[in-house]
């Protein structure tokens, strides 16, 4: 039996252990309602508080700009489309062609609902043009920019404080998905003038079922969920306090080690890319190679499928993925990939390989070691390639 080797961290993570033992009393004993009026539900309204001084304090605001949400995509879709519903008619979104569906798809319903919506494109490492930004925002009110801060799939990190000054200097409103980025790189919304900012608390190993949303003091948004007073008033349910506190936890904990995870991460990945270089002919680095997570690689393979490395990596209990894990199950190329502009023979080869906390030197060198051979097997069945047939398609 192969061990599991488990390099797929940006779709989620492993829970820390300091975040489950946090967690644990919230799930046995400590069960009460925050919202109740007796004492056993007060005490729990105590530790709600704490959970979101920790986690206002890991992005530098202040506890009443802290929403909880079950996810980020419920945070993405509260800050979009909130913030459209207050604008009202003739709203303007503008967002970037390599967002995650968590933005894109919402953006698209306002303008299918008769809002304008504009998707800027990118260049071949992943990066926005900012004059074609400034342009696209126009006179500015009425207007919604969401930019993510770091892309999930190859890791590129956008210029997020110069594009949140362009936002602000036409007076628009700014939102960031900063789901990848929160664990991995500081976050401080006092030096990037961000109005929204959405984080994931199962990136950065506190379980997946609780997000986050930042909403600056005075930036006009509709409740998304109706039907209670929590969150101040901006989003409706029972909060998830285990959850939350754990979430918490994962923040503390992030706060405290991310120079030293990111010192020791950084090295691995740049491992594991010269070491498949040197081993695989006919593979292209995909992002941006000078500004991107120290955890992230994206490489694409020419001539095969990217789900066909996967699988056969799979088999050998390597895990790995070909994109966003909330796109798995669908035979289309990535579009992160494809904005790029990544040629025909390599966009469908493209696999991402994500690296965390409990990744190992060890663990890097038994990829490097049974990957090149899955490669060549794959080549060797394919019709296309050098000497194969056509590599080019109309």
């Amino acid at each position: 039996m192969n061990p599991t080797i488990y390099l797929d961290n940006n779709a989620t993570t492993r829970v820390a252990p300091e975040v489950l033992e946090a967690m644990l009393p919230f799930l046995r004993e400590r069960y009460g309602n925050p919202s109740s009026m007796h004492a056993f539900g007060g005490a729990i309204a105590k530790d709600l508080a704490r959970a979101r001084e920790t986690a206002a304090a890991f992005i530098n605001c202040e506890p009443d700009e802290i929403l909880f949400t079950s996810c980020a995509t419920e945070a993405d879709n509260t800050a979009i489309r909130g913030a459209a519903e207050f604008i009202g008619r003739g709203a303007r979104i503008v967002t970037t062609a390599v967002e995650h569906p968590a933005v894109l798809q919402p953006a698209r319903r306002l303008k299918a609902m008769g809002h304008e919506e504009i998707e800027l494109p990118v260049d071949g490492v992943g990066q926005i043009d900012l004059e074609r930004l400034r342009a696209a925002i126009g006179d500015g009110p009425g207007t919604i920019v969401s930019t993510m801060w770091a892309n999930n799939e190859t890791g590129t990190i956008f210029p997020i404080e110069a594009i949140a000054q362009i936002v602000k200097e036409r007076g628009a409103v700014m939102h960031t998905d900063a789901v990848q980025a929160g664990g991995k790189i500081p976050i401080d919304v006092r030096r990037v003038p961000v109005d929204m900012l959405t984080l994931a608390g199962h990136k950065f190993h506190a379980p997946k079922g609780v997000g986050m949303l930042y909403v600056r003091r005075g930036t006009k948004l509709k409740p998304f969920m109706l039907g209670g007073h929590q969150e101040g008033g901006r989003r409706a349910g029972t909060e998830n306090v285990p959850y939350i506190v754990g979430f918490a936890k994962a923040c503390e904990l992030a706060q405290a080690g991310m120079a030293q995870e990111a010192a020791a991460l950084a090295p691995l990945r740049d491992r594991l890319e010269a070491g498949i270089l040197a081993a695989c002919p006919n593979v292209r680095v995909n992002g941006d190679r000078e500004h991107r997570l120290p955890n992230t690689l994206n490489v694409s393979f020419e001539y095969i499928e990217g789900e066909a490395i996967a699988y056969r990596l799979s088999d050998i209990g390597i895990c790995i993925s070909t994109g966003s894990a909330c796109a798995s199950g669908s035979l289309d190329p990535s579009h992160v990939i494809r904005a790029m502009g990544v040629p025909f023979t390599a966009v469908h080869g493209s696999v991402r390989f994500s690296l965390s906390r409990y990744t190992t030197a060890e663990e890097i060198d038994f990829v490097l070691e049974r990957l090149p051979p899955v490669i060549h097997g794959l080549r060797e069945l394919s019709p296309f390639g050098p000497g194969k047939g056509p590599t080019t398609f109309a």
